[in-house]
């Protein structure tokens, strides 16, 4: 514990202990076995300095002086200096202490006769100061003391009554009497003129105080206090103690902490010592009674002590040694629990800068040392938390852990490690953030720590982590930036480190999956061009150079990226082996993605008109990968290329070819119609027609593509082939639906009508679905007139050829049947030709009922009719002519007044002249009155 200086020294006031009394007896470094045993170091009294000649000699004078002389006063004179000599120089000179003895008994005898005469040249006050110290030497303590007193009542104001008071105090406190001694030495303390026993009359005064009993200790632990200040007045004092008064300054500390011991302790001298705790000496106060517990076994008073010390002095240069003290006392009690506390407690006292700056060298090796300790026990305790499955507990230990690694780094010279340390301490415990800086801090702040590259590794891999979510809090979500930044600081600063090919292989990756096609490339080019990068590494750089590429639409950086990863792949051997290379199925999808970017290049050059080199891209696939589907569409896509190149022999080559080696496959259903318009397009509409009815035959609606034939083979003027098409459709009675299904049918109708041997079928077909259709066309309403009209002078010629006989009324009938045929047929070509065929219909309606009423005149009369009967009859006959004659004359007219509304035509003419028959007079002309070329309107 704190000890002013070793080896405690006092004097006596005489020279031999053998004639010491029981007064002035010292008791050194011992205490009684109980408190009224205690007693207290005797002072030693200092006096003039010796003159400068050998003592011994001047010794030998002054007793050879005392013995030869008869005068009472040399003899007194001699032996006081004599005795003088001896304690001053220390040194066991003059009398023997048997002769001492004698001689002092001579002494006294001098002293009486003295006295007795009156007569002394020297003062009297010092002629009883000697004859009281003779008395004590030679024993006799009573006579002693009352010299002292006589001394004190009657010389009150000599020099010499300070120490005879003290005397007097001493002998009262020696016989027990303390409370006597108590006011002796009060009275010399207030006398005034006591500067020289001041302090020793006050220090027996705390002994006076303490004798009494506890309680006086209060007014005892106020005078010892007293003592202290007045020995120990400021902090350099500590250090230039007298060595005459260390065991007294320590024996005050002994009696304090003893008596507070006995109260309450800590909070008793709490009390003595009120608020001024800036007494230097404090801390030795509290230190003694500290160890008075820990002597005692009392490890929890002695721990109070301490902390009450750090709580009454807390900004005291020696709290640190007070609560390593604290430390101490745990440790030799044995407790484990409470030593770490305790450390803890130090190492928190001091973990500021200008808590730590308070420690001198050896506190802050121990504040280190604690620190580690602190560490590592809960690191370890987190570590066993963890392997038992308590994980709060364990992030706590390692939280823990971690402050105090991080502590000690700053305070720690080689402290990388530590920060390592704390940085993993703070990574167990969820504390990401503060795990990353404790990494970068080892890494790349700490000159010459040799794992730093490890450091800055565990950095990159934390972030990487938080990227993946393994590593993730509400304050620790880092980007991929971040990533790509840590593990650019660790290749600017560890360039020949192997771990970077690899994160830069992995960034490339990750990269590429954000959508940053550029930050992909350059890590990737980076793994590319480092010596250090293994096979695999290399491996998943050229990937990502190459779905990058391929991306990008760079086919041929792609192609040359994705051949470098198979090339590698190839190298290691089929099978996952150690180098981490690809497997088969991997080679595969390689070898798919070549033939991928392959086949892109194929279709940039098809789309930018290099028909050449697409099909050059497209057939190589199969090279690449044979047999898969990406080869089998090149091979199509070759074709189609040629095709819509218009090589047409060479792309109907490939589709030939391609539909004779993949029959089955889909797009082999194609093939047929690129085909058909290859030879199409080639001129060859015959063949297309032939491919189209064989693709037909195998369909379930062939109509479609037999209909497309039909119209080729109309196209090649193969009228036949198509004809029999035609007729085989509308046998199936097709249903229209829409307009064009309705052209599409007349068009058949129309084209069998002038090509095929059944016309007039087809004309009547033709001409009953126009009528029936809600659908028409210029074209069908065209074809449909022209054809009712070609019926109706079919019927118009039956008519004419039916000739009326008798019996009049049969031949007639079937005339009159005849003719309404004709007239319907002209009039449904009006209905569907309008304006353009009115005149023609009109013409031939009129000469129907024209003819009628000629036949009807020019039919015979009967045989057995008279001429008078047969008159009549002709008669008869003319009446029934003649509405049929005015019939035709109306239409004939009719078709007249057309001229002013629709122009001069044929048709017109031709009534104009059946007109100028009928009524010459009013219709026949020589010169007309209207030009007309009957070239150009004629529209028969």
């Amino acid at each position: 514990m704190m000890r002013l200086v070793p080896g405690f020294l006092a004097a006596l006031w005489f020279i031999s202990p053998v004639m010491a009394q029981e007064s002035f007896r010292v008791e050194l470094g011992r205490d009684g076995e109980t408190i009224g045993d205690m007693r207290p170091v005797f002072l030693k009294f200092e006096s003039r300095p010796l003159p400068a000649i050998s003592p011994s000699e001047v010794a030998r004078r002054y007793q050879s002086l005392f013995r030869n002389s008869d005068e009472p006063e040399v003899r007194i004179d001699a032996l006081n200096r004599l005795s003088n000599i001896r304690d001053r120089s220390g040194e066991d000179i003059g009398f023997s202490p048997s002769e001492e003895v004698q001689v002092y008994r001579e002494a006294i005898s001098s002293y009486e006769s003295i006295l007795e005469r009156g007569s002394f040249s020297g003062s009297l006050d010092e002629l009883l100061y000697q004859m009281a110290k003779a008395h004590a030497l030679t024993g006799n303590h009573e006579e002693s003391i009352q010299r002292l007193k006589q001394l004190v009542g009657l010389y009150p104001d000599s020099p010499l009554v300070p120490e005879a008071r003290f005397r007097i105090a001493e002998s009262a406190f020696a016989s027990g009497r303390y409370a006597e001694a108590e006011a002796g030495y009060r009275q010399l303390i207030e006398s005034g003129n006591s500067a020289e026993f001041s302090t020793k009359a006050r220090y027996m005064l705390g002994w006076s105080q303490f004798k009494q009993g506890a309680g006086a200790w209060n007014r005892a632990a106020n005078t010892f206090v007293t003592v202290l200040d007045e020995f120990l007045p400021d902090t350099r004092s500590l250090e230039t103690v007298n060595a005459s008064s260390v065991d007294t300054i320590d024996d005050t500390f002994r009696v304090l902490a003893m008596m507070a011991a006995r109260k309450r302790g800590a909070d008793t001298l709490v009390s003595w010592l009120g608020d001024n705790g800036s007494r230097p000496w404090v801390h030795l106060l509290f230190d003694r009674l500290a160890d008075y517990y820990a002597i005692q076994g009392q490890t929890d008073a002695s721990v109070a002590v301490n902390q009450a010390f750090i709580r009454y002095a807390p900004n005291h240069g020696k709290v640190p040694a007070f609560m390593l003290q604290v430390v101490e006392v745990w440790q030799r009690a044995g407790q484990p629990e409470r030593i770490r506390q305790a450390r803890a407690e130090f190492v928190a006292g001091f973990e500021s800068a200008t808590g730590y700056a308070r420690l001198n060298q050896s506190e802050q090796e121990k504040w280190q040392g604690f620190s580690r300790m602190l560490a590592d026990f809960h690191y370890n305790r987190g570590t066993r938390a963890a392997e038992s499955g308590d994980i709060n507990a364990a992030q706590a230990a390692f939280a823990s852990a971690a402050d105090y690694y991080e502590g000690l780094a700053r305070r720690s010279a080689p402290k990388g490690e530590v920060l390592r340390l704390a940085g993993d301490a703070r990574l167990q415990a969820g504390q990401f953030p503060e795990a990353l800086a404790d990494f970068r801090q080892a890494a790349y702040e700490v000159v010459g720590y040799q794992a730093a590259a490890d450091a800055g590794w565990a950095a990159v891999t934390l972030l990487r982590d938080g990227v993946e979510g393994q590593r993730v809090s509400r304050d620790f979500r880092p980007s991929l930036a971040a990533v790509s930044a840590e593990a650019d600081r660790f290749a600017d600063r560890f360039p020949g480190d192997a771990r970077n090919a690899g994160v830069m292989a992995d960034l490339s990756k990750r990269w590429l999956a954000a959508g940053d096609h550029q930050r992909a490339l350059d890590y990737s080019a980076r793994v590319i061009t480092s010596k250090e990068a293994s096979g695999p590494e290399r491996y998943a750089a050229w990937q990502v150079t190459a779905k990058v590429r391929q991306q990008q639409a760079e086919y041929g950086l792609a192609e040359r990226a994705w051949q470098q990863a198979l090339a590698l792949a190839e190298n290691a051997g089929t099978g996952h082996s150690a180098n981490g290379l690809a497997g088969a199925g991997d080679m595969a999808s390689i070898r798919k993605q070549l033939a991928t970017v392959v086949y892109r290049q194929g279709e940039g050059a098809a789309t930018s008109g290099n028909a050449e080199e697409a099909v050059r891209h497209f057939r190589r696939i199969s090279s690449i990968l044979p047999g898969s589907e990406i080869a089998i569409k090149g091979q199509y896509d070759a074709a189609n290329t040629l095709l819509k190149a218009a090589d047409w022999p060479a792309a109907i080559k490939g589709l030939e070819r391609f539909r004779s080696d993949f029959p089955g496959h889909e797009l082999a259903s194609g093939i047929s119609e690129k085909l058909v318009h290859a030879w199409v397009s080639s001129g060859q509409p015959a063949l297309a027609a032939s491919e189209l009815l064989q693709a037909a035959s195998g369909q379930p609606d062939p109509w479609t593509l037999r209909l497309r034939a039909a119209a080729l083979l109309h196209e090649a003027g193969n009228v036949a082939e198509r004809n029999a098409l035609y007729r085989d459709y509308l046998a199936t009675g097709p249903a229209v639906e829409d307009s064009s299904g309705h052209l599409q049918l007349q068009t058949m109708r129309h084209r069998l009508m002038e090509s095929d041997a059944g016309a007039d079928l087809w004309r009547q077909a033709l001409v009953r679905a126009e009528l029936d259709s809600p659908w028409h066309s210029e074209e069908t309403l065209a074809w449909a007139s022209r054809a009712s009209l070609v019926l109706g002078a079919r019927a118009a010629a039956t008519f004419t050829s039916i000739e009326l006989s008798h019996p009049l009324e049969d031949s007639l009938a079937r005339k009159q049947q005849a003719l309404e045929t004709a007239r319907q047929r002209f009039l449904d070509a009006e209905a569907l030709g309008g304006e353009a065929v009115v005149s023609e219909s009109l013409y031939r309606r009129a000469e129907l009922y024209r003819g009628l009423a000629r036949d009807l005149i020019a039919s015979a009369v009967p045989a057995e009719l008279n001429e008078m009967e047969a008159m009549q009859y002709r008669m008869l006959l003319e009446e029934e002519a003649y509405p049929f004659e005015e019939k035709a004359i109306r239409l004939h007219s009719e078709n007249h007044q057309r001229i002013t509304s629709q122009g001069y035509d044929a048709w017109i003419e031709r009534s104009l002249g059946v007109l100028a028959k009928l009524h010459p007079g009013r219709y026949q002309r020589d010169v007309k009155w209207l030009s007309w070329n009957m070239e150009a309107g004629d529209g028969v």
